[in-house]
């Protein structure tokens, strides 16, 4: 079965850049949306950036333009999400997303959900 598996948290200064990694496996459908999603404590899980695997489409929400960058590798099995200028309010944990429809930021619209790292920006 599909398998999502989220590295490259940490515990940064706000200014400072981090690495996502969501390495996945062969069973992930080659026509699917890869996403980086947040949720800090108490509050709902948020989109923040999304990629078409076969096109390369990229999606941003609207905290991450100009800061974030999603893409993917040669090998199209893993999803980068590269974050600078970190603020504060980038806390929380991220978890990477595969799923296909609808609005890339509605959670409703992925199948498959890796367990998360925590990005903490002080």
């Amino acid at each position: 079965h599909v398998q999502l598996v989220e590295s490259g948290g940490g515990s940064v200064q706000a200014g400072e850049s981090l690495r996502l990694n969501c390495a996945f496996d062969a069973y992930t459908p080659a026509n699917v949306r890869m996403a980086w999603f947040r949720q800090a404590p108490g509050k709902e899980r948020e989109g923040v950036a999304g990629i078409h695997r076969p096109s390369t489409a990229t999606y941003y929400a609207y905290s991450a333009k100009g800061r974030f960058t999603i893409s993917q590798n040669v090998m199209r099995d893993t999803v980068f999400l590269e974050m600078t200028s970190l603020k504060p309010d980038d806390t929380g944990m991220y978890f990477c997303a595969a799923g296909d429809g609808g609005a890339w930021h509605e959670t409703r619209n992925y199948r498959y959900w890796g367990q998360g790292t925590q990005v903490t920006v002080s």
